[in-house]
């Protein structure tokens, strides 16, 4: 489907053009802006005229009155746009539709995301690319071609049953994250050939004006030409709570600005205008936008994280085993025995012995079940071995906003002029911003809530409004007029900026008396204001003025004269549960780091109250900018907080941290995070996040909490333990039989068991642990992050594979010297199948856990009830049958009591060594604060 296609089928169902708040503010169009601002101010007071007049305050006549004279200078304004037509001819048109069509094709549709869906067949492609897999189907093939069907069939099972797991399970967890999308249709307002029009975002194209007005997304990247008290969030962008002014520049640039989030003049992509309006040039739009910067650096390859790192390593480790052990077992039988093609049978059948065939799929239903618990935990995983990730975390990154905040402004604090706590502050506060008519702000609620929620101290009630002077972004103050019933006193209140409110002042309550400020009371003013704000706090200033009640009429010039009452302390406070969640990650040796983009003044005192130390003073985005690599990796080591930070740099600094041996999580929301969520080892994000940054996370949280976070850990560490517990186990287990082998390979005249035997021994002893993945894990195991190392591995299988061996050679001495099996081959191949099969079965709960089996620690009853039915299966076997097929034959009775001797000294044994190869073990990783052994 062309460019120009998707765009006529997008504006068929494109909403009609509306009339735009700013149809005004279009050269050629707009009125003057003298008639612009007594327009608006007529409008508002129409609107408080309206509602005094319904309620009975004000006569009908005497609002028509006071409005027919205000529309005198309103006429005589429009009077003089009529006689001055030459400031309306250079209209300004916009593009043509041809020339915008042309542009599309030049510049492609403004998509700065552009979503991948992984289908079916790459992603069985990804599934059938694992090494093991391949392994297994070339071992099958090899099977088959040598008409070993059996064998063929027993091995290619194997294979078609982990990837069916690993594809199935992917798909599901991808199913649910597309249900927590939003799918938004979005339009924007441009002008084309001189008449505005809503097209969709996509058919925006470089030198296109667009109109904005509160509420609207910026479509592109674009230099305002024409604004009026336009005020811009660029929280997804920046991270930073309250919202930016922007204004147009006063002389055209004469070449083109760099892209500066905190350039005035500028508006991206991704922002949105939370009041005023604007006429902007759209000068980039799709990949070219600085949204589209980011989004090329999501397109990049994701590094390899930790757990994609351990299984390779883990797979080439039993690689090069394989690599020694079957060549010389097949040398070894064939110039012995001299059967070259048996020698082949039985070597190949070593080799699969030696494969954690089994390990794909415990490996995906582990994370498959992991991913289950985690969603009712109100976690949704998105790429499932991002959640053995999750477990290993030892750093923790993440944004303030909505993370440590609230994400929502509340009055902290009501003081007076010298910064004491005063009520009376808040119930004048209370009366302004309940009473005012205009689009109330996140301060103004802030407010009104606060005076609620203090009702036995504050009493709004008592007040009737008189009139009121809307805000407006010069004057940045509002003010009502209102009258107190009870002590028949009118009052204006007014409420603004600081510095704005003390211009208006020239005296100030002290102690219950009026003073005249002097500059000693300014002193203190500005010092409180100031210290206020290096707290972090945004700062209302408020003062008041007794008026005449008769009058109906207020206007900007009654803001003269007042008395300053005090301040209002507005701040973006941590959640209660902020504070108790970073304490327990610490606790579970995860170390938090704050990147934000939002002011270091703020950021500080967040963390203060908190509870998280800096350690030391906050880096800034400045400095990181000017830091060289080997500077950066010392920095992000030894501080905690980092602030003003841009997209590229919360992502350099994850970056750096991985390099230095840590496994990072970061946790964030906007679309300035996306860069940060993908160079994370485990890609953190929310529901309510922006599109781009939940396409970028590993693992969506259904609720923005650092608690659910740490129940996410938990889980991971649980799905971590049960996928080593296999690879240790069967690993092990799998070399000792091999071990095994090649020693009596040596020394019998026969092979000491069947090609056949070997295959059903291993898939009994797979199955045997297909229920790993719902044991239960040790709580000392969950106390610190967990990580592949590979060789701890190595020595598993170094130190408890020769143990196993040791007690199979004792049971060929048993079965050699004692029921005189040197000329019964099959008797002594089916007392060591036998033997083998119970031995590594039952040894999966002496590995499973580092405190003694059965007494301090139980497995799962699942696990329980599989491993103890293969041992029965397997004692049954040689009466069964199925016993001809295999080649087994009845063992004599006095066996089972040997073996039972065998078994129990080989459990007590491997307890003793596995013990001792813990405490060696359980030894801190590099750059982890704690036992991480895997």
């Amino acid at each position: 489907m062309t460019d120009q296609t998707q765009l006529r089928e997008a504006e068929q169902t494109a909403p009609q053009p509306q009339e735009h708040p700013l149809e005004t503010g279009l050269p050629g169009l707009a009125p003057s802006e003298e008639f612009s601002r007594r327009l608006e101010h007529f409008a508002q007071k129409a609107h408080v005229l309206a509602g005094l007049t319904s309620s009975g305050k004000v006569r009908p006549f005497d609002a028509f009155s006071h409005l027919r004279a205000m529309w005198e200078p309103l006429a005589s304004e429009g009077e003089k746009l009529i006689e001055s037509p030459a400031e309306e001819k250079p209209a300004m048109v916009g593009l043509s539709a041809a020339e915008a069509a042309e542009r599309l094709r030049r510049y492609g549709l403004n998509q700065a995301v552009v979503e991948k869906r992984i289908g079916f067949g790459l992603r069985l492609f990804l599934a059938v690319r694992n090494p093991l897999v391949l392994l297994l189907v070339a071992l099958g093939a090899i099977s088959y071609l040598t008409d070993d069907v059996t064998s063929a069939l027993i091995i290619v099972s194997m294979a078609v049953l982990a990837v069916t797991l690993k594809v199935v399970q992917e798909a599901k967890a991808d199913k649910a994250a597309a249900q927590l999308k939003r799918m938004v249709h979005t339009t924007a307002t441009v002008l084309r050939d001189g008449a505005k029009r809503e097209i969709p975002l996509a058919g925006l194209v470089p030198g296109d004006v667009v109109l904005l007005a509160a509420g609207d997304m910026i479509p592109a990247d674009i230099q305002l030409l024409k604004s009026k008290d336009l005020h811009v969030s660029q929280a997804m962008l920046t991270g930073e709570a309250l919202p930016v002014e922007k204004q147009a520049p006063h002389e055209a640039a004469d070449s083109p600005r760099a892209k500066a989030l905190d350039d005035p003049g500028l508006c991206f992509m991704g922002a949105n205008v939370i009041s005023g309006t604007a006429l902007a040039l759209v000068v980039s739009t799709g990949s070219a936008t600085y949204l589209g910067g980011i989004s090329a650096k999501l397109s990049e390859k994701r590094p390899p994280s930790d757990f994609d790192k351990g299984l390779k390593k883990f797979t080439a480790l039993m690689l090069y085993f394989m690599m020694f052990m079957v060549p010389f077992v097949f040398f070894a039988n064939g110039a012995f025995k001299g059967s070259w093609s048996e020698a082949f049978m039985f070597a190949l059948a070593v080799a699969v012995g030696l494969t954690p065939e089994m390990l794909p799929m415990v490996v995906t239903v582990c994370l498959s079940k992991g991913a289950l618990a985690m969603s009712r935990r109100k976690v949704i995983v998105k790429r499932l071995e991002a959640i053995q990730n999750f477990g290993a975390i030892d750093i923790l990154c993440t944004d303030k906003t909505g993370t440590l905040t609230q994400d929502k402004i509340i009055l902290e604090k009501y003081l007076d002029v010298y910064g004491a706590q005063d009520n009376s502050v808040l119930e004048y506060a209370g009366v302004n911003s309940l009473f005012q008519t205009g689009l109330k702000s996140a301060i103004d609620v802030a407010v009104i809530d606060s005076a609620t929620k203090n009702r036995d101290r504050v009493d709004t009630s008592k007040y009737g409004k008189l009139d009121e002077i809307p805000f407006d972004f010069m004057r940045r103050r509002m003010s009502v007029v209102v009258k107190d019933k009870s002590s028949d006193k009118s009052l204006l209140i007014c409420k603004g900026a600081a510095e704005e409110v003390f211009k208006c002042c020239t005296r100030c309550m002290q102690k219950g008396n009026l003073v005249a400020l002097g500059p000693e009371h300014r002193e203190t003013m500005e010092r409180v204001v100031r210290d206020l704000n290096e707290d972090g706090f945004r700062v209302v200033a408020l003062a008041y003025k007794e008026v005449d009640g008769s009058r109906t009429d207020f206007a900007v010039a009654d803001e003269s004269g007042l008395i300053l009452m005090g301040y209002l302390a507005f701040l973006d406070p941590p959640k209660e549960s902020a504070a108790e969640a970073l304490r327990a990650m610490i606790a579970h040796g995860i170390t938090p780091k704050i990147l934000t983009g939002d002011n270091a003044v703020i950021t500080a005192n967040i963390c203060r109250q908190v509870g998280l130390n800096p350690a030391g003073p906050i880096v800034t985005g400045e400095m990181v900018a000017a830091m060289d690599e080997h500077e950066l990796a010392a920095i992000v080591e030894e501080r905690h907080v980092f602030a003003k930070l841009d997209p590229m740099q919360k992502s350099t600094i994850v970056a750096a941290l991985r390099r230095g041996g840590h496994v990072v999580g970061f946790m964030g929301d906007g679309i300035n995070d996306a860069p940060a969520l993908k160079a994370a080892d485990v890609g953190i994000s929310v529901d309510s996040a922006v599109d781009v940054a939940k396409e970028s996370a590993d693992i969506i949280l259904l609720e923005k909490s650092l608690a659910v976070l740490e129940s996410g850990v938990m889980e991971g560490r649980k799905v971590f333990s049960n996928i080593t517990k296999y690879i240790r186990m069967g690993a092990s287990s799998n070399f000792g039989n091999m071990f095994s082998v090649l020693g009596a390979s040596i020394f019998l005249p026969f092979l000491p068991m069947l090609p056949i035997q070997i295959l059903v021994n291993n898939l009994l002893y797979d199955f045997s642990q297909a229920a790993i993945p719902t044991d239960n894990v040790d709580e000392e195991f969950l106390a610190r992050p967990r990580r592949w190392r590979i060789d701890d591995i190595k020595r598993y299988i170094l130190y408890l594979g020769p143990v196993s061996s040791l007690f199979d050679y004792a049971t060929f001495f048993v079965m050699l010297s004692l029921f005189h099996a040197w000329n019964n081959p099959t008797l002594f191949q089916t007392g060591w199948f036998v033997e083998s099969l119970l031995s590594q079965t039952l040894i999966v709960h002496v590995i499973r856990t580092d405190k003694i089996p059965f007494l301090q620690s139980r497995a799962s009853l699942l696990l329980t009830l599989t491993t103890f039915s293969i041992c029965a299966f397997g004692l049954w076997l040689p009466y069964s049958p199925l016993a001809g097929f295999l080649g087994l034959v009845a063992l004599p009775g006095d066996y089972f009591w040997l073996l039972a001797l065998i078994l129990f000294v080989y459990m007590c044994l491997t307890q003793v060594v596995k013990s001792w190869l813990a405490r060696r073990l359980n030894q801190p990783a590099p750059g982890l604060p704690g036992p991480a052994a895997a």
